[in-house]
């Protein structure tokens, strides 16, 4: 098969495994993406005269090696180039290194590639920057477009970032099983922060933002290929199918917002859900909770709802509750606040939220919660001076534009009973 789409899927998927095995060849990041770049332009140019090969990686590996053997040979001088007959014949070359490569190889290439990108010294962004470059093989023009920033400025953010992993002089040894498990938390955490990216857009920047969870998906499943029975790994996979579900509900064509209980559920993935659902039920069955399992059981609840009437809210209460022990933070008491004001009304949840007043100043989501909780206790007043407060503090116009919704409505009740 030599469709142009199949080959770069192929490459597509391929890339983690390829560039992670010529990553532990050269032992550094430039060198081993310049010698895929070249594998994949002879795959572009071979594959559809030949067919595609039985394995791939196998095959880019191979010819990625001896593409940057050749091209150090050039730089040193030391070495004649091989002719191009020799290096081009490559009728059936990956199919004895696919026998002598253990699939342990090509697992611990691929771990240490990730946790290469999600460095300790690098910056959150940086690291969602490098592993999108590197990993995930988008372009710098498509990453700085989802990031709102000059593909120049990108350039500069992801050299200085692949310099300090030089600086770093990173081990390039099999990660061992204790760092293993330190590194993966750090990698699910880049993976969760890649998706928060691209679902916190809105307005404009869906169109450049919202791929970044699709990409955010297909690690997260490449994680969950190689730590098939982590239970965490299974949760943060189902938490980000759940989420993305809704993405066709979550914006009206003017790309304002619409709230969960205002979405068109027909719009709702049933795939993602369905594969959402089994991964939390099949994560749970482990019994060693962990902070994406939860909140995963939280979004499974609202998606197993066909109405926003039948979701349980009690559970969701309780859910929050366990997450606050587990990871304590004012922003999961916030969340809480919702189901509590469903559960116990509006009073509870702004009891609840007012002392978290002094951490939460600067947050956009506190004082769009509060004022929604004031304005269903009747506080007017009250509630238009949170929702004011809600609008400087908004991070995208769509987040601007709901408030602006909330006070055109207290403007017209009060025009009314005027």
């Amino acid at each position: 098969m030599s469709d142009p789409a199949w080959i770069d899927a192929a490459l597509t998927s391929a890339r983690p495994q390829a560039v992670g095995a010529l990553l532990r060849y050269f032992r550094d990041l430039d060198t081993a993406e310049e010698a895929f770049q070249d594998a994949c332009l002879r795959a572009l140019k071979n594959w559809p005269v030949n067919g595609p090969p039985r394995d791939p990686a196998a095959w880019l590996i191979m010819v990625g090696r001896n593409s940057g053997i050749d091209a150090a040979r050039r730089r040193s001088k030391q070495q004649a180039l091989p002719s191009e007959d020799a290096i081009s014949d490559l009728d059936d070359v990956e199919a004895p290194l696919a026998e002598r490569l253990d699939g342990a190889d090509y697992r611990d290439d691929i771990l240490r590639l990730l946790f290469i990108c999600c460095h300790p010294d690098l910056q959150p962004t940086q690291q969602i920057a490098v592993a999108l470059r590197i990993v995930s093989g988008l372009s710098v023009k498509q990453i700085a477009r989802a990031f709102l920033v000059g593909e120049s400025a990108m350039e500069q953010r992801i050299t200085r970032a692949k310099a300090k992993i030089a600086r770093a002089d990173v081990p390039f040894e099999t990660p061992g099983a204790v760092e293993r498990s330190e590194r993966l938390g750090a990698v699910a955490a880049m993976v969760y922060l890649l998706f928060n990216e691209g679902y916190s857009a809105g307005g404009a920047e869906i169109a450049a933002r919202s791929p970044l969870c699709e990409e955010a998906i297909r690690l997260s499943r490449l994680l969950l290929r190689l730590f098939q029975a982590e239970p965490e790994i299974m949760g943060l996979t189902a938490l980000l199918l759940l989420q993305h579900a809704r993405a066709a509900a979550r914006f009206d064509a003017a790309g304002d917002v619409i709230l969960l209980e205002d979405q068109d559920r027909s719009l709702w993935s049933a795939r993602n859900i369905a594969e959402g659902l089994a991964l939390i039920d099949k994560a749970m069955r482990h019994r060693r909770p962990g902070a994406y399992q939860v909140q995963a059981a939280i979004a499974a609840l609202h998606a197993r709802a066909a109405r926003f009437e039948d979701t349980d809210w009690g559970q969701i209460d309780h859910l929050y509750a366990t997450l606050e022990i587990m990871t304590p933070s004012p922003v999961i008491t916030l969340n809480r606040a919702v189901a509590v004001s469903k559960v116990r009304g509006a009073q509870a949840a702004l009891d609840m939220i007012e002392p978290l007043a002094n951490r939460l100043g600067g947050y956009f989501h506190y004082f769009g919660a509060r004022g929604a909780l004031l304005l269903q206790l009747g506080r007017t007043d009250d509630a238009r001076e949170a929702f004011n407060r809600a609008i400087a503090l908004a991070n995208t116009p769509a987040e601007a534009a709901h408030i602006r919704m909330h006070l055109d409505r207290l403007q017209q009740d009060h025009a009314r009973s005027a």
